[in-house]
């Protein structure tokens, strides 16, 4: 039986893998939340599609994506992701990822995880849309910017509020999924 699904999606198994079964899931695992921190800063001026395919050379390039480790990185490491082709090799997006892990200690350090502090701007529940369609999916909204802005002032980088947006679907904030997909009923 064929499913409705977001059309982003496509045909491509490993959009529909990863639409089925991540997209719009509410995240509150600190460890998780930061693997699409890296996943969406490395995603800016790209396609997702891009990143997920990457996605397991990242998880071994970046230890597992663990954010103890990754804020501990050296000018030796750094080279060694620089000539890793298996990801997205661009030196601002590299040290940034390496600073976002500071950044992220730092919020754990004063909310007790990066989850509550994250989570507080939307009231520890995801919002809940009813698009009918793409087009009426905005790709930023007044909450991703102020987001964005926080994030900024904490250090942060490569959190535009676009991909701060896109953050928040991934980790379901809030749920895009639009309301034929079989996926929007399951919240």
């Amino acid at each position: 039986m064929n499913k409705n699904r977001c059309s982003w999606c496509g045909e491509d198994p490993i959009y529909i893998k990863y639409h089925d079964t991540e997209w719009g899931v509410p995240v509150y695992d600190d460890d998780k939340l930061f693997e699409f921190l890296i996943l969406e800063t490395f995603q800016a001026g790209l396609s997702w599609i891009t990143v997920l395919r990457k996605r397991e050379n990242f998880r071994n390039a970046f230890d597992n994506f663990d954010y103890h480790k990754i804020a501990k990185y050296n000018e030796k490491k750094f080279d060694k992701l620089m000539n890793d082709v298996g990801i997205i090799r661009n030196k601002l997006k590299i040290k940034a990822t390496i600073s976002n892990a500071i950044a992220f200690m730092e919020v754990q350090e004063k909310y007790g995880s990066f989850s509550k502090y994250i989570w507080s701007f939307v009231d520890h529940k995801p919002i809940v849309n009813s698009w009918r369609s793409l087009d009426e999916i905005p790709a930023k909204t007044t909450l991703s910017d102020k987001i964005s802005i926080d994030l900024k002032k904490r250090g942060f980088k490569f959190v535009g509020s676009t991909i701060i947006y896109a953050h928040m679907q991934a980790t379901g904030m809030v749920n895009d999924h639009v309301v034929d997909c079989f996926r929007f009923k399951e919240f």
